[in-house]
């Protein structure tokens, strides 16, 4: 076997074997298969494509190169769930005490944010003293404690994955579909969960930026769960408005809390219910009430228990930024756009996220709206809030946020697009 033999195969359309894939997938973790090498076949991925078969198979190969995580010990069943990454999208904050509180164990991997979707350990890393690195057994714990633990994945888990989605990012292939989705399922399948809901976001603050692609990677993702013994569903969920009033690290952790505490943004209360209800169903727990956990309080219980048992303090104040800076509207109307995209790079120009992974985020920066499209505004009454600790980054983010907002004549009529547009169930 040979690198440039299985390169030629895919330039010229034809079908990989299981052979080639095991063996280009070990070979490139081991470092035998050159990144050039390695590259080249991404390329040629993205340009023509892998059957379910061969990416159910390049999926196997990723999990194979590390540790498999085993979750049997645990007397409640498991459900996780997946985000492909939005602009406000805190729903992993709030949900998983949530579905714990419903019976369920929820053993949430989780990651940074990069460019201008946020990143769940960000988030939950502006609660003080709260750890996101676990050891297995750490984690475990907390899950016997809390019902729910959202922590780093551990270098163990499909490191084949972690080298090529480096080489993914730098070499301008990471829109290959069947990539994405062996990429996401590797991990979440190795994490050993027993079921998994998938957030696939559609619209101009995703990934995905239209139903056509979202509906291709999800489908793709649920057969993969299906031909890897993992019950999976997807919902197709819009992200061409920031999810929620807030974008950023600690903003948006406080408005989780006051989801846990019965309030908060509707648009972030009905998906979080909706995604619970998907992995309670998922975990045979179709009796659960998920909304009746939130109002009785048992969610912030099982919130307060996990942040405690990773070291966070629920009871600290959370990060105030030092500086903010009040954007107005300009005419009296209807809002009847806010663009997440936008809203999203003009809070990572803030500070609340990073260009490179390894660069530092502000815990207190990013963007409050005070008003979503749909409602009437009035010229000159706030409608985003800028939060920095470095004053000099206002420009640049307003630069992000020129045209993101637009305001029609008064009574214009106004149809808001549904939270949850498709949802993508296994074959069977």
């Amino acid at each position: 076997m040979d690198a440039v033999s299985v390169i030629r195969t895919k330039r010229d359309k034809g079908r990989l074997t299981d052979a080639q894939i095991d063996w280009v997938i070990d070979a490139y973790t081991r470092g035998e298969v050159a990144d050039e090498q390695m590259s080249a076949l991404a390329m040629a991925i993205l340009l023509n494509g892998m059957d379910r078969a061969e990416t159910a198979r390049w999926t196997a190969a990723m999990i194979a190169s590390g540790e498999r995580m085993d979750f049997s010990a645990l007397a409640a069943p498991t459900a996780d769930k997946h985000s492909t990454g939005g602009v406000g999208d805190k729903i992993t904050l709030p949900l998983a005490p949530l579905v714990a509180a419903c019976g369920a164990a929820v053993p949430q991997l989780s990651g940074r944010g990069l460019g201008h979707t946020g990143g769940t350990l960000d988030k939950l890393e502006s609660v003080p003293g709260w750890r996101a690195s676990l050891s297995n057994a750490e984690m475990m714990a907390v899950l016997r404690e809390a019902g729910a633990v959202i922590c780093a994945a551990g270098d163990g888990l499909a490191p084949a994955d972690k080298k090529l989605y480096a080489l993914r990012d730098v070499t301008g292939t990471v829109e290959a579909i069947p990539l994405i989705a062996a990429s996401i399922m590797s991990k979440k399948i190795a994490e050993g969960t027993g079921s998994l809901v998938l957030d696939v976001k559609v619209g101009s603050g995703a990934f995905m930026k239209n139903l056509a692609d979202a509906r291709e990677l999800a489908t793709t993702m649920v057969g993969l769960g299906a031909d890897h013994g993992v019950r999976t569903t997807a919902l197709l969920t819009d992200m061409s408005v920031p999810l929620g009033l807030t974008a950023g690290n600690a903003l948006e952790v406080r408005e989780s809390v006051e989801v846990l505490a019965g309030g908060g943004p509707a648009d972030v209360v009905e998906l979080t219910l909706a995604l619970a209800r998907e992995m309670l169903d998922a975990a045979g727990l179709r009796d659960a009430d998920p909304a009746k956990a939130l109002a009785d309080g048992s969610a912030m219980d099982h919130w307060r228990r996990m942040i405690t048992a990773q070291g966070g303090d629920p009871d600290a104040p959370l990060p105030v930024s030092r500086e903010q800076h009040v954007v107005t509207a300009p005419a009296s109307g209807v809002l009847t756009s806010l663009d997440a995209y936008a809203v999203g790079v003009a809070a990572w120009r803030l500070g609340a996220g990073r260009a490179r992974k390894e660069d530092p985020v502000q815990a207190a920066a990013g963007i409050e709206m005070h008003a979503k499209p749909g409602a009437e505004v009035t010229a000159g009454q706030p409608l985003l809030t800028l939060h920095t600790d470095t004053p000099e980054r206002f420009g640049y983010a307003l630069e992000a946020l020129d045209g993101a907002a637009e305001i029609a004549p008064p009574g214009t009529p106004y149809e808001p697009s549904p939270i949850v547009l498709e949802r993508i169930a296994p074959d069977a």
